[in-house]
């Protein structure tokens, strides 16, 4: 699907979605139990696909009517899956799904899509076989298709803090259904750090303690996933928030303003969002007791943002420099590129086809807003949710129409965010 916008003024109320990355831990850590309910989880391709593993090792993941999720575990100890499984766009599915199969005393067979079997897998291979399982790349080269061999045994292991937060969290959440528990060493620091934060949190509602060291992170063995009153609810996601936020700081309607509501405090690293708009000048009330963001339209100006733990928010603070004066300088990027595509270049590649100035280095992109003139053009989305709908604000101040290519790709996490858009004010055609 092709997704046409032109200049439009945005107002009125907007609804997070559920967060994608506690939905994903929710349904794992549900998993890992006996039984649960997960309310108010995100359904989206890349969520689903998380649950489709779950299935694979022997749960039982049923959604009702109302959206909430039924869950029965596999009880700490996964079965062989009967079929490859399929983490299709989901990185964060496939990286905490490899920790749970080497639980398995079988072999299990992961992949997924084009782009994914693209992402670094590696670190994560070699920690798992240090604690006493087979984990390997098919291809030699620490991407997916991957082959892991269990039982995993718990213990000690090291592993690299400046790839992937992922893989700490994946090793937390296996380890603590092992006998022996896990104790992870950081060799580098850790990116993405706040992304931790939400695992520990997630456990903790799950039972499970788990906990930072001097070191790095540890989780005791022989533990059971159990929330309390056998419920857990999934809290707004703030990487989706930043788009509304985002429309109402570019695009508000003159006089008016646009409100977010399910904006309640987590853990999330993603809340910076809130901070830097209001930074670069817009107007932003954040009502954390009520859980609402109001946003109104203001000159913008650039501003330095360091993205080290929030890694997601990259194309949106792209989008906003491109409508900003003066620089916006986003630094510590590198591993933005180790997403679903290269954020970092295809931001600066997309935005420079709608007369952006961009400064691309390989750890930072500078937008340079007092030499851009941001007008419509064709973009590619990228096959990437968060390139596509950060393309799509941009639209809505561009000169003339945008066309985002290939916009279908929203539902990983955001299936509702152009129908968003439209209850705001945007003017917008879809074209299959």
């Amino acid at each position: 699907m092709n997704v046409s916008i032109t200049p439009s003024s945005v107002e009125g109320s907007a609804r997070a979605p559920p967060s994608k990355s506690y939905t994903h831990r929710a349904i794992l850590a549900a998993g890992y139990g006996d039984r649960a309910t997960v309310r108010d989880a995100l359904w989206s391709a890349d969520t689903q696909a998380t649950a489709r593993a779950v299935d694979l090792f022997g749960g039982d993941v049923t959604r009702r009517e109302d959206g909430t999720l039924e869950i029965d575990g596999f009880d700490g100890r996964p079965d062989v899956p009967a079929d490859v499984i399929d983490c299709g766009n989901s990185g964060t599915t496939m990286r905490l799904v490899t920790a749970a199969a080497a639980l398995a005393d079988g072999t299990s067979v992961l992949t997924g899509d084009e782009s994914l079997r693209t992402r670094p897998q590696g670190p994560l291979l070699e920690a798992l076989e240090d604690l006493g399982t087979e984990a390997f790349s098919t291809r030699g080269n620490g991407q997916a298709p991957l082959v892991v061999t269990g039982p995993l045994s718990g213990r000690t292991v090291s592993i690299p803090g400046d790839v992937s937060s992922q893989y700490i969290t994946a090793l937390l959440m296996a380890g603590a259904v092992t006998d022996e528990g896990i104790d992870v060493v950081l060799e580098t620091d850790l990116k993405s750090a706040p992304y931790v934060d939400i695992t520990l949190e997630v456990l903790a509602d799950f039972g499970v303690d788990a906990r930072q060291t001097e070191d790095g992170f540890a989780v005791d063995g022989g533990q059971s996933y159990r929330p309390v009153g056998g419920e857990y609810a999934v809290p707004g996601d703030f990487s989706s928030i930043s788009y509304p936020l985002a429309a109402g700081a570019t695009a508000g309607a003159d006089g008016g303003s646009v409100r977010i509501e399910g904006a309640n405090p987590s853990a999330q690293g993603d809340t910076a969002i809130v901070d830097i708009v209001d930074r670069m000048g817009a107007d932003v009330e954040w009502d954390r007791e009520a859980g609402t963001i109001d946003v109104s339209s203001a000159p913008l100006s650039g501003i330095e943002v360091d993205v080290e733990d929030t890694p997601d928010l990259l194309p949106t603070i792209a989008t906003l420099g491109a409508v900003a004066e003066g620089d916006t300088h986003i630094t510590n990027a590198e591993h933005v590129r180790y997403k679903e595509t290269d954020r970092v270049s295809a931001m600066a590649e997309e935005l420079g086809k709608m007369g952006v100035e961009t400064t691309e280095e390989r750890d930072s992109l500078t937008i340079h807003g007092d030499d851009s003139d941001l007008v419509g053009a064709t973009v590619s989305g990228r096959r990437d949710h968060r390139i596509i709908m950060s393309l799509a604000l941009a639209g809505l101040v561009a000169d003339g129409e945008t066309t985002v290519e290939g916009a279908d790709h929203v539902d990983v996490s955001f299936p509702g965010f152009f129908a968003m858009l439209e209850d705001l004010g945007a003017s917008l055609e879809r074209a299959e």
